[in-house]
């Protein structure tokens, strides 16, 4: 059975030892364009641009912080920690005892996710704006940014699957000879669905959705995909080999059952309301 041969260099070019890669134009390009869409919904929603900037500014901020850390501290907590300045900056250690550049080289979906929360909450409370409906916007967009970063993975030739004899298996040869589950594209595949999905919905039948809708079908759909498409992955570090279920799926079933709330259970979010008296944010 003839498999797809893949060996791409992730490393578009290096200059004074400073290397351009792929994912890092993917990430940037999937962000940008998450950005795009989501100004165009503002317009549509009548959100006026100077929310818009702040707001994007926050989950900018947000979305990387919290991938980074989400990544450090799910899963190499004990190196990082012993290694603080490795979190921030894009150096790693030498052998020597000395540092290089190496790029940032880790980020974590669930981590980014948490991100972009916490930042939109924060930047809601400063500018007011209608806090589920803003969220319902961001929610449409952001899986078009997971897409890119998936892509991004494809090309580092990383977060690969266990060995499978399917017609459309890769061979990611910067790892091994073995055929393989391409889960970076199963995962892309489901982000870009999500995202055509959501869209679709906001074009068609908007008028007949709910505020926290959108929200909770982007957060079951995308860690839903993310929980079962974990089956076909190698684990990413050695303490997952004696976990039932590896880091990536526990940490998918909280998100999965925050959007099924949301989508079921509308009602709970003015009790919400009331119970944290959040009267200068409208819902």
């Amino acid at each position: 059975m003839s498999h797809i041969n893949w060996n791409v260099n992730p490393e578009i070019l290096n200059i004074f030892g400073i290397s351009i890669r792929y994912y890092g134009l993917l990430f940037a390009a999937g962000l940008l364009l998450c950005l795009y869409i989501l100004k165009g919904l503002f317009v549509n929603e009548s959100i006026s641009s100077q929310k818009y900037e702040k707001l994007s500014l926050y989950l900018m901020i947000g979305a990387l912080v919290g991938a980074r850390l989400g990544h450090t501290l799910f899963y190499q907590a004990q190196y990082y920690l012993s290694n603080p300045l490795e979190i921030f900056l894009p150096i790693e250690k030498t052998i020597e005892g000395g540092y290089r550049f190496s790029g940032f080289q880790g980020l974590a979906s669930h981590g980014g996710a948490i991100g972009l929360i916490i930042a939109y909450i924060i930047c809601s409370i400063k500018t007011k704006l209608p806090m589920v409906r803003t969220m319902d916007l961001i929610a449409i967009a952001a899986p078009l940014g997971a897409f890119f970063i998936r892509l991004g993975n494809l090309m580092n030739s990383e977060i690969i699957g266990l060995p499978a004899n399917v017609p459309w298996a890769f061979v990611f040869l910067r790892n091994d000879t073995s055929p393989r589950h391409p889960t970076q594209l199963y995962e892309a595949i489901a982000y870009l669905a999500t995202f055509l999905v959501l869209f679709f919905i906001y074009k068609t039948k908007n008028s007949k959705v709910k505020d926290g809708f959108y929200f909770g079908l982007a957060m079951t759909m995308i860690f839903t995909a993310r929980f079962y498409i974990e089956f076909f992955k190698e684990r990413h570090v050695a303490f997952e080999e004696n976990l039932s279920l590896s880091m990536g799926q526990m940490l998918s079933i909280p998100f999965i059952l925050l959007g099924i709330g949301f989508i079921f259970y509308r009602p709970v979010l003015g009790r919400i309301k009331r119970l944290l008296n959040y009267s200068c944010i409208p819902l």
